[in-house]
């Protein structure tokens, strides 16, 4: 089994809006903001080869969409989606499986390209997406609060495409990939937990974006139900210590991974390591 971190580059978001009800003065050591307010986030996937399946989990921003689009989000750093598989020995052609824990624009934009002529197609014209039915119901028919996180040029081609499954419910996905869900970010949000050489790696999604927010009260202001979230991520940190997972991060632009212990005011990092540390 091979597990490898796919970097597709870095882009900005309002500290703000990233860590909720917490005031500035308590988050701005964590993730210092710039002069707008915007603070540096990673958008970090992970490619897993399960058996004879190659699974990517999640896939950036892509780059399809318009200068303006792009400049309200800062895109930055030398990563992409194809430079990261082509480092890895990995063509388009290769994933067999694609898993979008969400559709926010940031977690699933690289399903999707565009051509010259303004036509939309899949970028892995091999693999089959896999997402939740109850949340591409979500998706399909956005509320108010996240109609600008669903793209529909980044969520329809797939369906049309035919290359569109659901997971089941009981989360098993593959040999070695359990699903757990969340629905306080959004409904239905996907948390794989990939069993590796003995080691649980648990794919954080936007439930714990970074290591900043592991603090319950660190919910981000787009959560669609933050005390959902409060709840299910001291579930999920609680399981976590217990069965001493390595947490990947998704958006942390520094911390790929980290251990952590439970103390009297909560979760906290006991060590922090590259994905790469552990294959």
């Amino acid at each position: 089994m091979r597990i490898q971190t796919i970097d597709t580059g870095f882009f900005k978001l309002d500290g703000g809006a990233m860590f909720g009800v917490v005031p500035k003065s308590m988050w701005q050591n964590i993730n210092p903001p710039d002069e707008n307010n915007m603070c540096t986030w990673a958008m970090r996937c992970l490619l897993v080869e399960d058996d004879n399946r190659l699974i990517l989990i999640d896939n950036g921003i892509g780059n399809k969409q318009e200068a303006k689009f792009f400049n309200h989000y800062y895109l930055h750093g030398d990563a992409s989606l194809q430079k990261s598989l082509h480092a890895a020995g990995v063509d388009f052609s290769d994933i067999t499986d694609v898993l979008l824990t969400h559709l926010h624009f940031d977690h699933c934009g690289g399903s999707i390209q565009k051509d010259d002529a303004g036509k939309l197609s899949t970028v892995f014209p091999n693999a089959t997406y896999w997402s939740h039915q109850d949340h591409w119901d979500w998706a399909t028919n956005p509320n108010p609060r996240e109609k600008a996180s669903f793209l529909k040029e980044n969520i329809l081609p797939i369906q049309e495409s035919g290359q569109l499954k659901f997971v089941a419910d009981h989360g098993q996905f593959s040999s070695n990939i359990n699903i757990r869900f969340s629905s306080g970010h959004t409904d239905h949000m996907m948390l794989p937990i990939i069993n590796h050489n003995g080691e649980k790696i648990a794919f954080c999604a936007d439930l714990i974006p970074s290591t900043g927010h592991l603090g319950l009260p660190f919910v981000m202001a787009y959560d669609t139900r933050p005390l959902l979230s409060m709840s299910e991520k001291e579930e999920f940190l609680s399981t976590a210590v217990a069965e001493n997972w390595t947490l990947f991060f998704e958006h942390d632009p520094r911390v790929e991974c980290a251990k952590i212990i439970s103390t009297e005011k909560g979760a906290k990092i006991a060590s922090t390591h590259l994905l790469a540390d552990l294959t």
